[in-house]
């Protein structure tokens, strides 16, 4: 294929007065003044005055100027010196395709040597090496392969960078296996070439190769740089490779290498994604300048341990500085609002997406559809979903699966219908949210409808998650003796999860004796958790067995069973604030304690009747009410009511269940204070409004 260059007629300039005369070295002149476009207009403007531009010695070298030494340079004007070169040879055409490969432009570097071969012009050492990376660029093996006839055709199969260059087109390409083969076969390999195949490896994941690779490089004692150590480290933080990672970071300290910012930030990663977080703020603490790449490593390796707070306190230092995030500082970002509901940073970075007018790409738009889900702001989500240019089955399950947690289960099957409907193959995780919405829209007979479709209509063989499903949406409608048979005939083991499933809704349905044997069931396959307990406890308190109840609510004690305190939290202008039952570590605890009175004052003058059965039995009935009155939830509630303006969406997330009486009287609290109140709980979402619950009272 001929490559037919347009054609751009070069500009008369005046040229500068400082230049009389030109010197001996043309090469000298142009490579020396030329620093800006105004400088190569001007350089270039004399040559044409003074002819000197027919010159092509003088031609290329102004070429080169133009098309490697400027940045930021129009492409026009590179390709408007070469079309004007008479007979431009191989290092004319080099420039060329050098220069389409470093502006993003593979496509137009291989048709450039198309039409260099079809003009005869014979390629030398250095074409080579330029055109396979604009073969790798595009992943275009099949191109590769017939450039590695032309090197072993023109006697180049042994020169150490072709070769380099082959094992980066047959790594990016996927063929580590064969760059790996030819990397072997070669009689000397330089640190370049070592570094090509670790580059390969690390592109196609091979990460315990990497590791691999790198300690027969320290067997034979082969010299390696900083290039191959941040390579390493990323193998390293995938692989949990902690003392390898360690050795580096002594050989960094050792060796004086901490200056390099790339390998440092690799050192950060490395700590977060082996969970010593707190070594890897260190480092970060210590580097002098910071990139983006190393603001990401480190709010994503706060995220990865789960310490979500850290990270959006991180985010706000971020904020201060000039520092533009992409689009992975994003998602790190938006993964932490989510765990935490911070629904206010979360439209930060939404409103910094549009206005920065970043592509809404499937991973950042399915980020913030999550984000959006997760703090039950369900019509944004919609949005972000219809604006998206492109969708895979992962954003369609997200916005599924996040549907039927927010109590919208008909409306996140219609979405299910649709995503069929433009024939996007639903997988196993899509079906555990179309039975998840299933389950909370009480659809017990589409729910087996859809079970037995998996197999039968797309070849997918049930997993423990979708019985556990099944489980839950015949429990919650009642059907507790089916669900007991359903899970006695499953084909595979019954896990924990399962009957621990059962067991929360024997508590709804107050059926003691299944209750009992999910219980029981839940202990032999793993160590109960405390809720357990309290689950059988509060089914036979509701049956008035309260003797029983206390037995069980005891044996936490004597089992030595450790309860985990509730936790809520609430977003207020960017800062997360933590609120735990019956304690007092938030800095405006009193107020808030003051405020909770108040609160339930004015509930239980609306009707509100404390519901004590969650409360310790043997504690006296003021005790109890005392009790209850501080979860966490009521406290963060509170919080809210004093910190926001009238008619302001509380939301809330809670790491526990909610209970029955902090359900009730956020109901009530939503009447009276005339306040929606969003809660995210352990299980699924609560939106209360006008006195009633968008789960119809179960959870």
């Amino acid at each position: 294929m001929a490559f037919s260059l347009p054609h751009f007629p070069a500009q008369t300039l005046t040229a500068p007065t400082a230049i009389t005369q030109f010197p001996d070295n043309p090469k000298t002149l142009i490579l020396k003044q030329c620093k800006t476009i105004k400088d190569l207009n001007q350089i270039h403007a004399h040559l044409i005055k003074t002819r000197l531009i027919h010159n092509p010695r003088v031609a290329e070298n102004l070429l080169e100027s133009a098309a490697i030494l400027i940045p930021d340079i129009p492409m026009d004007y590179p390709i408007s010196i070469f079309e004007k070169l008479e007979e431009p040879d191989s290092a004319a055409y080099n420039l060329m395709i050098r220069f389409f490969t470093l502006k993003q432009s593979p496509n137009e570097a291989i048709l450039l040597f198309n039409e260099m071969c079809e003009r005869s012009v014979r390629p030398d050492e250095f074409t080579f090496p330029c055109i396979l990376k604009a073969c790798s660029k595009l992943h275009a093996l099949k191109e590769g392969e017939q450039i590695l006839a032309l090197i072993m055709k023109y006697g180049f199969g042994t020169d150490g960078f072709a070769v380099n260059a082959l094992l980066g087109l047959f790594a990016s390409c996927g063929k580590v296996e064969v760059a790996r083969h030819v990397f072997d076969g070669m009689p000397e390999r330089s640190v370049v070439t070592w570094n090509s195949m670790f580059s390969g490896y690390t592109g196609s994941g091979c990460w315990e190769e990497v590791v691999g690779l790198f300690r027969k490089m320290l067997e034979m004692e082969v010299g390696f740089d900083e290039v191959t150590l941040v390579c390493v480290l990323k193998a390293c933080g995938r692989l949990a490779e902690i003392e390898l990672g360690e050795w580096i970071h002594e050989y960094v300290e050792a060796n004086g290498l901490k200056g390099n910012p790339a390998l440092v930030t690799s050192l950060v990663d490395m700590y977060s994604k082996c969970g010593r977080v707190d070594t890897a703020r260190r480092l970060f603490d210590e580097m002098p300048r910071r990139d983006f790449v190393a603001w990401s490593a480190m709010i994503s390796g706060y995220g990865q341990a789960s310490r979500h707070r850290e990270a959006l306190e991180l985010v706000h230092v971020m904020q201060k500085t000039n520092i533009e995030p992409t689009e992975v500082t994003m998602v790190s970002i938006l993964f932490s609002c989510a765990v935490l509901g911070a629904l206010e940073t979360g439209k930060w970075v939404h409103s910094y997406v549009m206005k920065k007018r970043m592509k809404l790409t499937v991973t950042l738009g399915t980020a913030l559809m999550d984000l959006y889900l997760k703090c039950g702001s369900v019509g944004n989500a919609i949005e972000v979903f219809r604006k998206m240019p492109s969708k895979n089955v992962f954003s369609w399950t997200v916005l599924i699966q996040g549907l039927a947690n927010n109590g919208q289960g008909k409306k996140a099957i219609g979405f299910f219908h649709s995503m069929v409907e433009k024939n996007i193959t639903p997988n196993n995780v899509t079906f555990v949210a179309v039975l998840c919405a299933c389950s909370h829209a009480g659809l017990v007979d589409e729910g087996r409808g859809f079970f037995a479709s998996m197999n039968r209509d797309f070849d997918i063989e049930p997993m423990i998650e979708h019985y556990g499903c099944m489980v839950d949406i015949l429990g919650r409608a009642g059907c507790i003796e089916e669900a007991y048979e359903f899970i006695n005939n499953m084909p595979i083991q019954p896990n924990a999860v399962i009957w621990r499933t059962l067991l929360a809704s024997c508590r709804v349905h107050k059926n003691v004796e299944i209750g009992e044997r999910s219980l029981k069931n839940v202990v032999r396959l793993e160590s109960a958790h405390s809720g357990d307990y309290i689950l059988l406890s509060n089914i036979y308190a509701s049956v008035g067995r309260l003797e029983d109840a206390v037995r069980v609510r005891n044996q936490i004690k004597e089992e030595g069973i450790k309860k985990m305190p509730g936790c809520s939290v609430i977003e207020m202008d960017g800062i997360i604030h933590e609120f735990f039952s019956e304690d007092n570590i938030h800095p405006d605890s009193e107020e808030v304690y003051n405020a909770t009175e108040n609160m339930m004052k004015k509930i239980k003058l609306a009707g509100y009747v404390p519901n004590t059965s969650g409360a310790r039995l043997d504690a006296e009935e003021d005790d109890k009410e005392s009790s209850i009155s501080h979860h966490s939830e009521k406290l963060a509630i509170a919080f809210g009511l004093i910190r926001t303006s009238p008619g302001t969406t509380i939301r809330i997330t809670k790491n526990l269940r909610v209970c029955m009486d902090c359900h009730n009287a956020t109901k009530m609290i939503s009447k009276v204070f005339d306040r929606e109140i969003v809660v995210r709980d352990r299980n699924r979402f609560h939106h209360f409004k006008d006195g009633s619950c968008s789960c119809n009272d179960y959870w």
